[in-house]
Order: C-alpha cells, then structure tokens, then sequence
C-alpha cells in the first residue's frame, strides 16, 4: 500500500487537551492579561462566560453555573465534599475516572454506606437499574477512557429523594443529554468537547443541590476553593454570577469565551452534535469495513461519539509501534488508549475534530497497519 499523498490540516487528536476551535489565536488579542479578573471588564468577561453557558446549553431558568478551580476533577471533588454524607450514595462506573471518585468517597471522605456498581470488563455498561432513586447517585455520563457512554437518562427517577451528580466533562457539547431535569449535578472541564485550556472547570447546580447545600451541615473541614456556602450558611452567589473562588487565568477564560461564541456562531447546542456524530460516521465506516479493528464497546447504543476506544489484532508492542510511526510522519499525535484501558486506539470526534482531517487520518491508519504487520512479519 502506497503512502498518501495528503495529511491532516490538525493532526491533534488527543481527548483532552482536545483540539482547538477555529480562530483561537487570535481570539486571546482580547484577553485581559494583566489585569485583575475583580475588575469591572473581567467580571463582565466571567459573566459572560456563565450566560453563554447556560444559553448555549439551554439550561432551566432556575439551573446556576459557576466557574470552579480545577478541572473536572476540582469540580466533582468540590461538590463530593459538600453534599455527600445525608444520603446513602450509589456510585456507577465503567473506567478509571469514575473509578476514583468511588475510592475517593471510600478512602477519602470516609462514607460508610456505598455502592459501587460497576462493569464485569472494559467496554461494558453496568446495570444502572440497580440505583437506589433513595440514594444521592453519581455516574459519568461517557466513560472518556472507554469509549462507552449512557444512552439516555431514562433509569433515573422522576420522584427521587437523592440527587443525581453527572460528571458530564466529554459528553456535554457533544452529545445529547438529558432532560437537564433528570440531572441536580452536572460538571465538566473547559479542555474537551469546547477545545479549551486546562485548569478550569464548571459546576452547574439545580435547585435540588441548592437546597442540599444550604440544608446540609457537613461533617468535615471544607478547603476554601471547595466553599459554595458562605459564612452566612447561604448559598455563594457570587460564583454563580462570575465571579471565582480563586485567581482564574484570564487567557483561558478568553479561549473559553471564544470557543462558546464559536459553538453559538455554528449553530449552538444542535450543531455541535450533529458535527460529532458526523465525524463518529466516518470512523464507524472505517471500523466496519476492516476485519483487524474493532469498537472496545461492542454494543452501538452505547459507543461515545467523542472519544472513540478502538482494538486490534495487532500484538501491544506493534500498536505502539503504529501510534509512534504515525507521530513520526505528523498525521495523527496522542490516540493511544488510556493508560489502564486495553491497549489500542482512543480518537477524539467532538466538534473541533474536522470530518476531512479524520478521513484523511483513516487513510494513513490504514497504511500504517500494513506497514507495522509487515515489518512484524504479521
């Protein structure tokens, strides 16, 4: 097989750091560098960055967000730390990520009453059935190192007393989630579906959590950039006007701000999908045409679209060899699997993945199998 002729225009992707929107660059001219974000014009860059999270999204009137430290992980941690311990709390995963915020609520917060339901092997989704609508539940709605997603909300209850926590941080912006009022708790970081820089995250709240936190006395010490109550035992509004806990990097909230008026000028919410299920197709076809490469997920229903998990028949050390060869030539950077995953391909598709360099990549995937399996003598 001849090597093609053409490569990607963005040969990034990795599934966080995902790749960059269009017109980025230039978009950070209007950072405020230098400036505090308790200025009037950082507020307002803050508050704007809430607004059109919420718009965007399409989110309830009553639904709040707020910009939290930390990435997804500071986000989930933040709100563990301030509502768990009333209630009884199923904990669901099907990957790593997930995994930790069991060990943390075990190991961490010392709770006594958990359930951990999870997967038999990777690929699987577990019986969400299982979950206790008495009990506060948290479970990750795409599994970003398995490639295994939930298919709808349709197993949580309309009439539960526990909350629902969603770390949401690859499927927002690039699937179809919902209703938002099957959801108390829904965080993500600014580093996947939106292609924004790390170190910053969001917590969306529903009036279920407020309430939570203004009722609930906590059992333990509460870290300052954790605190969403107030010395008054009220909610801290300000987090959920723009304002922040602690110092953000107002070139990341620049690049946030800029990818969110991008996703509006596509089209919003819809058009978001809609490119990542496009560009879900074009490695759906691929897969399906080959004998050598496989889905890890091996129901459709509950393959992600955003971060694709791919095998092969290719021995460990040949699959590391392609990912290098293909790095080598610039076509394709960081695909390899995640770390505890089983060895073979992850491949971001969200909405700053552009369909023609994913089709250029399949091309170069292709050559690249047969050059490894032949110098292996496969």
């Amino acid at each position: 097989m001849s090597k093609p002729a053409i490569k990607p225009t963005c040969p990034n992707f990795s599934s966080g750091p995902c790749a960059k929107h269009p017109g980025w660059k230039s978009a950070l001219d209007d950072a405020l560098t230098g400036r505090s974000h308790r200025s009037v014009e950082g507020k307002a860059k803050l508050a704007e960055c809430v607004d059109l999270t919420h718009e965007i999204l399409g989110l309830p009137k009553d639904y709040v967000v707020g910009i939290v430290p930390a990435s997804d992980t500071g986000a989930v941690e933040m709100i563990m730390w301030s509502l768990l311990g009333e209630r009884p709390v199923d904990i669901c995963y099907w990957e790593s990520f997930g995994r930790d915020w069991y060990c943390d609520a075990v190991d961490q917060l010392k709770l006594k009453d958990v359930t951990q339901i999870t997967m038999e092997k990777w690929g699987q989704l577990p019986d969400l059935s299982r979950t206790n609508p008495n009990h506060d539940i948290i479970f990750t709605w795409n599994g970003t190192a398995s490639g295994v997603k939930v298919p709808n909300a349709d197993w949580i209850s309309d009439k539960r007393e526990g909350l629902t926590i969603c770390d949401a941080t690859s499927a927002i912006f690039g699937m179809q989630m919902g209703p938002w009022s099957k959801l108390d708790v829904i965080t993500y970081s600014w580093q996947k579906v939106l292609g924004g820089e790390a170190g910053h995250g969001i917590v969306i709240l529903s009036p279920r959590a407020i309430a939570r936190l203004v009722s609930f006395k906590i059992p333990r010490a509460i870290p300052k950039i954790f605190r969403l109550i107030n010395k008054e035992g009220k909610l801290n509004a300000c987090v959920f006007r723009g304002e922040v806990i602690n110092t953000p990097s107002m070139l990341c909230v620049e690049d946030y701000l800029s990818a969110l008026k991008w996703a509006k000028g596509l089209g919003g919410l819809d058009a978001l999908l809609a490119k990542s299920l496009e560009n879900f197709a074009v490695i759906t076809k691929f897969v399906d045409a080959r004998p050598w490469i496989h889905f890890l997920c091996e129901k459709p229903e509950l393959r992600s679209n955003t971060s694709v998990c791919l095998t092969t028949d290719l021995p460990n050390d040949a699959v590391k060899k392609l990912q290098e060869l293909l790095w080598k030539e610039k076509v394709a950077y960081d695909f390899g699997s995640y770390k505890d995953a089983p060895v073979g391909f992850r491949i971001w598709c969200g909405a700053t993945v552009e369909k023609t360099d994913l089709e250029t990549f399949m091309l170069w995937l292709d050559w690249a199998y047969e050059e490894v399996r032949q110098k292996a003598k496969l």
